[in-house]
This record gives C-alpha cells, sequence and structure tokens, in this order.
C-alpha cells in the first residue's frame, strides 16, 4: 500500500443519512489519503455503507466494525490503526471542502519529505446551518502568522470566538502517540480533551488560512444541542474536570506562557458552558451540581480557582442569588445570538 501522508478517521454510529456526504468529500483527498470508517455498533445502514465504500476504494477507505463505545472510542481507534504521518477526525454528519483538502494534502505531501515539519496543522472552519442556508467561518489570521512555521511565542491573542477546536485541528501523528492521548469511553464532548492535552508537546505549528472543515449544525439530536446539552450534563462536567486536571498550568506557564493562558481561556469557557446549562436546566440539583463543579476545581487547584472565578468569564456564570443567575442566563442568550455557535 502506498505510503499515507494523513489518515482521516470518521466515527460513525447510525449515520446511513448523511455519510456518503461526508466520505465522498474525503476521497478528493486521493490515494495520498488513508480513511477509516469505525463502525460503532451501528443499528442502521452505516456498517453496509462503510463496507460498500471499502469495496470500491480498498487502497483508501478501511473499515472497523466494533461494539457501541462512544465517540472516542472511535478516535483511539482510529489512533491506533494510523499509517498516515497526520491525523484528523471528522464527524460522520460533517464534511471538508474538496479544494481545501486538496490544497493541504499537497502541504502534507512536501512535510513528508522533510525534516522539519509541523507537529500541528491548523485550518479554519464552517458553522454550516445547512437547512437555514446561512454560515459563519472561524479563522485565526489574527493569531498565527499564515504560511509558516512557528512556535506559541510568536502566536497572537485569540478573540471571543476563536479555540482550537478539533475541527481546525491536523495533529502529527505520533505527537498523538507520544502524548498518551486517549479518550473515554461513552462520553461525549471528549473532542475538547482532542483539542487540548495535546497541545503542550506541540512546538511547531502551521497555520493554512483556508475554511476546511464543514461543521454541521441543525440536528435535532445533536450533542451540542441546548436540550441535548443539559440531559447530558454529567458527561460535560466529567470531561471539563478532565481537561483542568490534563495540564499543570503553573509549570507550563514557566516555559510556554502564552500557550498556558490560553488553556486557562479554554478552561474557563468549559466552566462556563458547564455552569450556565445546569443554570438552564433550573432544579435544585443541579445549583448543587455546579456549587460542586466549582468547589472540586477549588480543591484541586486554588490559583486556578481564583484565576477563573475572579478573572474570566467563567467567573461570571458563577454570580449569587436568583439576580445573579438571571444575568448569567441573559448573557448566555445574547452571546449565543450574536455568534450562533449552537
Amino acid at each position: 500500500m502506498k505510503k499515507k501522508c494523513l489518515t482521516i478517521t470518521v466515527p460513525c454510529y447510525n449515520s446511513e443519512g448523511y455519510l456518503k456526504r461526508c466520505v465522498d468529500s474525503l476521497l478528493e483527498g486521493g490515494e495520498d489519503v488513508e480513511i477509516i470508517l469505525v463502525d460503532d455498533g451501528s443499528q442502521d445502514g452505516t456498517g453496509r455503507i462503510a463496507d460498500e465504500y471499502a469495496a470500491a476504494f480498498p487502497d483508501i477507505v478501511r473499515v472497523v466494525h466494533k461494539e457501541n463505545g462512544g465517540h472516542g472510542s472511535g478516535v483511539n481507534v482510529g489512533m491506533e490503526l494510523a499509517c498516515g504521518e497526520y491525523f484528523k477526525v471528522v464527524d460522520s454528519d460533517d464534511w471538508l471542502d474538496r479544494e481545501a483538502l486538496h490544497r493541504l494534502v499537497a502541504a502534507l505531501r512536501f512535510w513528508s519529505r522533510s525534516q522539519n515539519r509541523p507537529d500541528l496543522v491548523v485550518c479554519n472552519y464552517v458553522y454550516d446551518h445547512l437547512e437555514e442556508g446561512c454560515m459563519r467561518s472561524v479563522h485565526y489570521r489574527n493569531v498565527f502568522p499564515e504560511g509558516q512555521l512557528c512556535g506559541w511565542e510568536q502566536i497572537g491573542h485569540f478573540g471571543p470566538s476563536q479555540y482550537l477546536v478539533m475541527h481546525a485541528l491536523v495533529y502529527r501523528t505520533g505527537l498523538l502517540r507520544d502524548c498518551g492521548l486517549r479518550l473515554p469511553e461513552h462520553t461525549f464532548y471528549v473532542d475538547n480533551l482532542f483539542a487540548n492535552q495535546p497541545l503542550p508537546f506541540v512546538e511547531r505549528i502551521y497555520y493554512m488560512d483556508m475554511d476546511l472543515y464543514h461543521y454541521y449544525l441543525g440536528r435535532e439530536d445533536q450533542s451540542v444541542n441546548e436540550a441535548v446539552l443539559i440531559r447530558r450534563i454529567d458527561q460535560q462536567i466529567r470531561v471539563t474536570q478532565l481537561v483542568s486536571r490534563c495540564t499543570d498550568l503553573r509549570k507550563l506557564r514557566e516555559r510556554q506562557p502564552r500557550l498556558a493562558n490560553y488553556l486557562c481561556r479554554n478552561i474557563s469557557i468549559m466552566m462556563a458552558i458547564s455552569s450556565v446549562h445546569l443554570l438552564l436546566a433550573g432544579t435544585a440539583q443541579a445549583r448543587q451540581q455546579r456549587d460542586a463543579l466549582w468547589a472540586s476545581l477549588k480543591k484541586q487547584d486554588r490559583e486556578l480557582y481564583y484565576r477563573l472565578k475572579y478573572g474570566t468569564v467563567s467567573g461570571l456564570t458563577d454570580l449569587p442569588g436568583a439576580v445573579g443567575r438571571g444575568l448569567t442566563v441573559s448573557g448566555y442568550r445574547l452571546a449565543k445570538k450574536i455568534w450562533q455557535f449552537q
């Protein structure tokens, strides 16, 4: 088999309605790309569709059928089996821009012959409200120099809606293995760990200013849907705590202060999301969970607790009393309207 410069893993669960759109876009990468379709115990025609692609494109598509383990389990399988020099995750209801994929593969092909190659490639992604006919691109022009290798000491400032989410990232496969990343099974929102835990191991970054990833929004059962997130708030809390513990920010600040500040900011927004949705749940139990979440952080890392509580946006989601809770929810509604993040 031809050596691959990129492995794309697609965790699939009951995806028969949109899997073809996803895979057809990935096939544009040609034989330099390895596509691993992980059928995570689907009950519909997902497995059959995946097998059809593997039969039609045996040099490109590999299929794994497994018992249901959740999104993280599918990503883990992809990391274990990946033969490509670089690794990307694409959710089965999303897709990649064809022209942008061609440009990415050409760059990765070049780096596969170079010793001075990036550990992380960052591209833009698009929030795609397909049924509503509207899109919003998230770029990083103000954060990274375009078209050149850089380190964390050379990055700029992230804007309010700019985060290094999974959709934007292409990691060097060896780095993911070296950092020991393994995502928890049967847990939603583990993409936050994928987007955070490897970053302290990244030394060289390359930014390509192009809209590569289309992140589909609009399905009622989507994990970022507000009602769904409230139902799964225990899993959101778990991942928030895992992210807050995966890096010693005090040690990191000594050698990579800008990255440490970014990771602190990211934990802040995750705390805010958990706190707000516990408020939206509107129950006494949820308020107790919110208090317990903050108390747990204080016990774990008092310095980080005070930094988040009094120096970042997450502190505004833990305002006391009924008035404070009302202000928090109103602020969340306004932010959601402005940035259309769900």
